[in-house]
């Protein structure tokens, strides 16, 4: 299975309201629930009204569009990097699935992973 990494450094945070988020950036991520609002972007991108922000992610996502019928895709993947003792936060859109690990823990993510027998495209 191919992996595409994401070049840019990404944030995690938690903002108050969506008023300053540019929904014409090329990749952010947004959940909103009862309780929160959380966002994923690239570091640089990060608003201002964050609630509070944790810094230092790299990300890949699985190639393809993953059909809703397959089993245990991320599953797998987590599970690899969680026996390493690498921990992960992940999302998932309608086509695919996001990966996310901290900075310092990117090499040793790829190492694993390549080992496992995923490829890896820069």
């Amino acid at each position: 299975m191919d992996l595409t990494a994401i070049k840019d450094n990404i944030t995690v945070c938690k903002v108050s309201d969506i008023s300053e988020i540019d929904m014409t950036k090329d990749f952010f991520f947004l959940a909103k629930t009862n309780d929160e609002i959380s966002l994923v972007c690239k570091t640089e991108q990060a608003p201002e009204n964050c609630i509070s922000r944790e810094d230092g992610w790299k990300g890949f996502y699985i190639d393809g569009m993953l059909d809703f019928s397959m089993v245990g895709v991320l599953a797998k993947i987590s599970t690899i990097l969680a026996d390493n003792g690498i921990s992960i936060f992940s999302m998932s859109t309608y086509n695919t699935d996001y990966i996310l690990v901290k900075e310092h823990k990117w090499g040793k993510a790829m190492s694993i992973l390549m080992k496992a027998g995923y490829r890896l495209k820069q």
